[in-house]
């Protein structure tokens, strides 16, 4: 029941970025091809995950033990560390990304290396370690909140791509309607704070 918990929260209830508002550079920037999204979502979701369980492990082993029965308290090393982590991950997935699927690498373009400052990944790691979830919890509420980080930038891209067939008026277009678009979109999301 925990994890039903935590995939369905972690997908719809507390979308990071439609309901806690993290990650919205990439969430913005990549969003304009379906394409795109679908590439940047997948690499996010994959950072995310393996970054849960790593900085998790190393949250819940390393930085609090025991010495001679005395407890060692190492936790404000944890932003450090957990950045250290991201950003090792994002180097892999990028070098991966630019041998695998160059189209898709250059695609990306500035926002690939950008994963490594998105606050979305920080978040997840920094959640994990707050709420003392287990390695085990934590790959699986980083990598289902990958998945809704996908899940949103994957609808925000299609409807971008429907509004540039519309016609609005002269002063939303561009980035006006897009964030309004994105708006909205977040105030669907509120529905389903009911879920969990």
């Amino acid at each position: 029941m925990k994890y039903l918990e935590l995939t369905v929260g972690a997908v719809l209830v507390n979308n990071f970025v439609l309901t806690r508002f993290l990650g919205i550079c990439p969430f913005l920037g990549v969003s304009k091809r379906l394409d795109t999204a679908l590439g940047m979502g997948g690499a996010v979701t994959v950072v995310m995950t393996l970054a849960s369980a790593i900085t998790s492990a190393i949250s819940n082993y390393l930085l609090n033990f025991r010495i001679n029965g005395r407890e060692v308290d190492l936790s404000f090393l944890r932003v450090l560390t957990f950045i250290l982590v991201i950003a090792a991950l994002v180097q892999l997935l990028e070098i991966m990304l630019q041998k695998v699927s160059p189209v898709l690498y250059r695609a990306m373009g500035i926002y690939l290396p950008l994963i490594t400052t998105n606050c979305a990944v920080l978040g997840a790691a920094t959640i994990n370690a707050e709420s003392g979830h287990s390695v085990l919890e934590a790959t699986v509420f980083g990598g289902f909140s990958g998945v809704g980080f996908a899940l949103a930038l994957v609808l925000f891209s299609s409807i971008r791509e429907k509004l540039e067939l519309a016609e609005p008026p002269k002063a939303f277009e561009g980035t006006p309607i897009a964030l309004i678009t994105a708006g909205i979109l977040a105030m669907a999301f509120v529905g389903f704070s009911g879920l969990c």
